[in-house]
């Protein structure tokens, strides 16, 4: 009597555990499937980052003054699929583009039933937009006022936008239905108004309009005084004629030196 008390106690006892072995499963096998899924996307809004910062960036180099100009979206497209969102031992080439190939995936960005996140390199896009510096002073354009007669660039802003729509996780709630999409942004300032050299500088203040420096208008009279002025240099205490328009960016004012400590 007391053996089969003791078998039935056992059986109870192992049916319980069970049981409770099955209700945890329930709650740590998905945990145990979310965790990595997280620190994947993670890493894929980590690239999109970076890969924002790359289109903004290259601004700084293709920008409206340089001799090769702007990049296109698609030119900036195919080099961001190729070079952030392929496999990170890839060599990269100039010109080269990533093909649909499981090969060149990133092995990482998969998810529990080794389904690829990003199936297809289409869905990695980009956007560049180019604004005017203006609206860095919201309306307030007096600081500006000189660009034109400079001739000064004005679409300084390149703002370069990566966004990557990811595929769904097939038999993972909440995943299942997600729709994730990822958009990372970066404004740089591109051409910003940095004159070549002392000669650049004196070109563009003897081209500028008269709002600025009327250099055409005042050389003319210039002209016809700088004679008269070097006749009497000597009765106008050594005087030298006016040199309408002239710059020395690298002559610093003898107020401006540094003495010797005496």
């Amino acid at each position: 009597m007391i053996w089969t008390t003791a078998v039935n106690n056992y059986s109870s006892q192992t049916g319980q555990s069970t049981l409770e072995f099955i209700v945890v499963s329930l709650v740590l096998v998905p945990l145990f499937l979310i965790v990595p899924l997280l620190g994947k996307y993670l890493d894929l809004a980590q690239t999109t980052q970076v890969a924002s910062r790359y289109v903004a960036f290259e601004g700084a180099v293709h920008h409206s003054s340089s001799a090769a100009g702007w990049k296109t979206d698609a030119e900036l497209a195919a080099e961001v699929r190729r070079r952030f969102y392929s496999r990170n031992d890839l060599s990269i080439k100039t010109g080269d583009v990533v093909s649909e190939i499981d090969s060149e995936r990133n092995p990482l960005w998969v998810d529990h039933r080794a389904d690829a996140l990003l199936p297809d390199f289409n869905q990695v896009s980009v956007q560049t937009t180019k604004k005017s510096i203006a609206t860095m002073f919201n309306g307030v354009t007096n600081m500006l006022d000189f660009s034109d007669d400079f001739n000064l660039p004005q679409d300084n802003l390149y703002s370069g936008s990566v966004s990557v729509q990811l595929a769904n996780v097939a038999g993972l709630a909440p995943f299942d239905a997600i729709d994730l999409s990822m958009v990372r942004k970066t404004v740089v300032l591109v051409d910003p108004w940095a004159a070549k050299g002392p000669a650049d500088i004196s070109s563009k203040v003897k081209n500028s309009g008269i709002k600025t420096f009327p250099y055409q208008v005042l050389q003319v009279p210039a002209s016809i005084l700088e004679p008269v002025i070097s006749v009497f240099e000597d009765g106008l205490g050594g005087a030298s004629p006016p040199k309408i328009g002239r710059v020395d960016a690298d002559v610093v004012p003898k107020d401006r030196v540094l003495q010797p400590y005496q």
